[in-house]
Formats: C-alpha cells, sequence, structure tokens
C-alpha cells in the first residue's frame, strides 16, 4: 500500500512538471508570435449587406412573380453593366489608366475614442489604406463617438484626419452619441459634421486634475522626496506640497493649451464664433446646428442607407492582435488600470 501512495506521489510530481513545462512553452511560443505581428485590415461591403436585408424583407411583402420579374430585370442590368464595365477596362488598358477605372466608393471608419486615444494606432493604419487605393470622387464616413482625453493622442487623431483632406478625399463625421472637447477637435476637420438631435458636442476647454495626498502623508509620518532638475520639470504633484508658483505655472500652460485648441478649431471652422462656443461648454445636436458647431441634423444610419442606394459603400476596420498580457487580463485589473491613468495622466497633461 506504502508503495502505491509512493508511486501514485512520484507520478503526480511528473505531471506537475510536465505541465509547467508545458505552460512556459505556450507562453513563450505565443510571445515569439506577437513579435512584429501588427494586426489585419478586414473590410465589409455594407452595400450588399444592405441590399440583402432590403431583399429579405421584401421577399415578405411582395408576390414570387413580382418579385421574379424583379430579379430578371436586375439581371439584365446587372449583365448590360458589366459588358460596359469590361469595355471602360480595355479602354483604360489602352491609355494605361488601369487604376483609375473603377467607381468612386465610400469607405466608412469607426472611432470609439478612450481617454488616451489608443484608438489612433488603428485609425492611422485604416487611413493609409485608404489613401493607397483612393481615386477621384472617393469619400470617408468616420462615425466619431468620445468625450476626450489626453491632448497628444487627439491631436496625432486629428493629424491623421488631416491626411484624408490633404489628400483631396472628402471627409464626414458623423456624431451619434458624443464627441466633445479632443472628440470635437476631431469633428473639426471634416468638410461636414453630422449630429444626431440629441447627441453631445463641444466642450471646447481644457481641464487637468488630481488628489493630493500630502496631507495624508504627513499625519502618518510618511516623508516624500522629489528631485528634479529644471524649474518646471514638475509643477503639480499628488504626494508632495504643492506651491503658488506651480500652480500658477500649471494654470499658464491649461490656458495656453486651450488657446492651441481655439486655434484650432479657428483653422478648420472659421466662421465660429470662439468666444461663444469655446467656453467648456457642452450642447446637444440641435442646439450645435444653431451654433454652427455642426452642418447637418441626421444620423450615420441616415447617411448610409442613403449612399448604399447610389454607390458601393465599404466599412474598414484595422483589428490589431492582442497581447498574450491583454490576453490573460481581466475586467478588474483594465479597470484599475485606466483608474490609475486617469490620475497620473490628468496630473502630468491636460485632458481636452
Amino acid at each position: 500500500m506504502d508503495f502505491l501512495f509512493d508511486y501514485g506521489l512520484f507520478l503526480a510530481k511528473i505531471a506537475t512538471v510536465v505541465i509547467a513545462i508545458v505552460g512556459i512553452l505556450v507562453i513563450a511560443k505565443g510571445l515569439k508570435g506577437q513579435h512584429g505581428a501588427k494586426g489585419e485590415l478586414e473590410v465589409t461591403d455594407l452595400t450588399e449587406q444592405y441590399n440583402d436585408t432590403v431583399h429579405q424583407l421584401e421577399s415578405h411583402l411582395f408576390d414570387k412573380p413580382l418579385l421574379k420579374a424583379r430579379d430578371k430585370a436586375e439581371k439584365k442590368a446587372d449583365k448590360e453593366k458589366n459588358k460596359a464595365r469590361q469595355n471602360e477596362i480595355k479602354k483604360a488598358a489602352k491609355s494605361g489608366e488601369l487604376s483609375q477605372t473603377r467607381e468612386p466608393r465610400l469607405f466608412v471608419l469607426d472611432f470609439h475614442g478612450s481617454l488616451d486615444a489608443r484608438e489612433v494606432t488603428s485609425l492611422r493604419e485604416e487611413v493609409t489604406a485608404i489613401l493607397a487605393v483612393a481615386v477621384e470622387g472617393d469619400e470617408v464616413l468616420l462615425r466619431l463617438e468620445t468625450g476626450g482625453g489626453m491632448v497628444h493622442g487627439y491631436g496625432l487623431a486629428s493629424s491623421q484626419l488631416d491626411r484624408l483632406k490633404s489628400a483631396g478625399i472628402k471627409l464626414t463625421i458623423a456624431v451619434d452619441k458624443i464627441a466633445a472637447s479632443g472628440g470635437y477637435m476631431m469633428a473639426c476637420v471634416a468638410d461636414r459634421i453630422i449630429s444626431a438631435p440629441f447627441a453631445v458636442v463641444g466642450s471646447i476647454g481644457v481641464i487637468a486634475q488630481l488628489p493630493n495626498f500630502n496631507k495624508l502623508l504627513k499625519k502618518n509620518d510618511i516623508e516624500f522626496e522629489q528631485i528634479t532638475a529644471g524649474e518646471f520639470k514638475r509643477t503639480l504633484t499628488m504626494f508632495g506640497e504643492n506651491t503658488d508658483k506651480a500652480r500658477e505655472k500649471f494654470q499658464s500652460e491649461i490656458e495656453e493649451t486651450h488657446e492651441l485648441f481655439k486655434a484650432f478649431i479657428a483653422d478648420h471652422r472659421p466662421e465660429l464664433d470662439l468666444e461663444k462656443v469655446a467656453t467648456g461648454e457642452h450642447w446637444f445636436g440641435k442646439q450645435a446646428f444653431e451654433l454652427g458647431l455642426v452642418d447637418e441634423i441626421g444620423t450615420s444610419d441616415d447617411f448610409i442607407s442613403h449612399a448604399c442606394k447610389e454607390r458601393e459603400v465599404l466599412q474598414v476596420r484595422y483589428v490589431q492582435r492582442k497581447k498574450l498580457a491583454e490576453k490573460l487580463a481581466g475586467a478588474t485589473g483594465d479597470a484599475a488600470d485606466n483608474l490609475l491613468l486617469k490620475w497620473i495622466s490628468r496630473g502630468q497633461r491636460p485632458i481636452v
């Protein structure tokens, strides 16, 4: 009996070691596979989806003879269109202008922004892909949803949209829920801004805030030391004792950022009365329309549905491969990271 017990214990130890080794190999392989891995582009034909939806509903509304006649007419029209298209391609091939033969399309992008605007990583890839294949007449619709965040992150996101404008591609931005602060910084780049009636728009202002634990540390006889080189390397701090001079310097940085924010908007929407709208307030869509912050009241759904009747509409998404650490991290860890990010970033950099 003792022999069997010892033998079973020995097998358990061996199994534990084997499992540990296999686990290490799996993790190592995962890390190796991530090295240099970026992501991939996903393209969805929204026109095809729209037509499928319409046909599915019509099949319940109309009788079979009518549907059969309609399908026959559509096939004939498609055949004639394809024939004309082939002739166009042959003609373009002879002249050496094959790249310009396709019809203009509408590309649909989505940007659901976080505090640090990390989604700009995907946006830059999507913009680069569109610029690589764009022809005259192409248009981009960006469905924007964000309440803003770090200045440098949303500044970069706005610059990505400027790349489209510089290439002569018409840019429309639809705000179904919210495009405030840094979100409006992005929106103002567009040729046209569409807003839902109760979408939140505006908040052209700058904020920075952080807790200060200095009194709590002193109460518990805890000393905090901070060593810097340069008078204003650090102004306000979470753990040290803040001075009036540091507060004045930080306030001046906030004001300077606000002026840059307003100048950026003035460049893209010069007709706006900045003294009236750059107060940090936000408005609902209909109010924003009256103030000139948006150009039209509507939704992205209306815009896309209308476009699907006239041309091909393609949704473009750059999907990043998640790192192993991100796969293993749970919701609790992400929430803690986000909270820490808010505390630290708001103390060091202004938020728009």
